[in-house]
């Protein structure tokens, strides 16, 4: 079997692309080269496919699919030219022979996906899909979009930031607080949504919303509803769930049944291009 279907039988298995948004996002298999590298060992995660990421891959000759979390092909191009970053990255990945594989929003509504692992730093609870997914494949029942948490034990917002913060290993987050919190009111549901959690988040009714990035007049909406938002930036929501929950789990389904070894590893320089000075 060709390293590259390999790969995307094992991640169907873990995100099933029927879970993702198709109605605006683009999943799946985006790069396959008509010439791939010659016997490749390596699979390679990150959050974004960028310029610097992909030298890292091509500078190791084992990598054979690059499994970017966002989809490195989006909108739709009209011309291919190196002058562009993005289409410069589709040229050269086919000219090197690395596949490129993207999951997103499969990612973010599976169960055990992103969300799930967003919701494991809170605490003890229950957690059910704010949206749930309609038809889902075997085993992802639970499956759907972004997540509602309840605390077994509700708890004030400065210990629900502070697990953040660690579970995410951030030293900043940014935190809107509504009166009732700021009184010390215990939060007791957590409405989750890993990135841009804006159109998730707003139409559930929760105490707390926990997402990467709410625009400024998203965040007075939650405001308005008495509830509070904890802001970690975007790409910070997501690449946890790389090193933690998707290498392991991805590196078991490869190496099932086959004598030779296949690693995952995780980019080293992938990182959300916001930081806090």
């Amino acid at each position: 079997m060709a390293f590259f279907t390999r790969v995307i039988r094992a991640m169907e298995k873990i995100s099933p692309i029927s879970l993702a948004e198709h109605s605006w996002d683009n999943v799946g298999k985006l790069i396959e080269p008509p010439y791939p590298r010659h016997f490749p060992s390596r699979v390679l995660l990150t959050i974004d496919l960028t310029p610097l990421v992909l030298e890292e891959a091509l500078a190791d000759k084992q990598i054979g699919v690059i499994i970017a979390y966002h989809p490195p092909i989006f909108r739709p191009i009209k011309r291919l030219n190196l002058d562009n970053a993005k289409q410069a990255i589709v040229l050269k990945c086919v000219a090197q022979g690395i596949g490129v594989f993207s999951p997103h929003t499969a990612s973010d509504s599976c169960v055990g996906g992103v969300n799930d692992w967003l919701a494991k730093g809170l605490g003890a609870g229950t957690i059910k899909p704010i949206a749930p997914a309609q038809n889902p494949p075997e085993g992802h029942e639970e499956a759907g979009t972004g997540r509602m948490f309840t605390l077994d034990q509700p708890a004030p917002l400065s210990t629900i930031i502070e697990r953040v913060k660690q579970h995410l290993k951030l030293r900043y987050v940014r935190v809107a607080t509504t009166n009732k919190h700021s009184s010390g009111e215990l939060i007791s549901t957590i409405g989750i949504c890993a990135g841009s959690g804006s159109s998730v988040l707003l139409p559930a009714t929760a105490d707390l919303y926990f997402t990467g990035e709410m625009s400024h007049h998203d965040i007075l909406a939650a405001l308005d509803k008495n509830t509070s938002v904890i802001l970690c930036e975007h790409s910070n929501t997501e690449r946890g769930y790389l090193s933690e929950v998707l290498k392991p789990k991805l590196e078991q389904l490869l190496k099932e049944g086959k004598e030779e070894k296949i690693d995952v590893v995780v980019s080293k320089v992938d990182k959300d291009p916001l930081e806090t000075v």
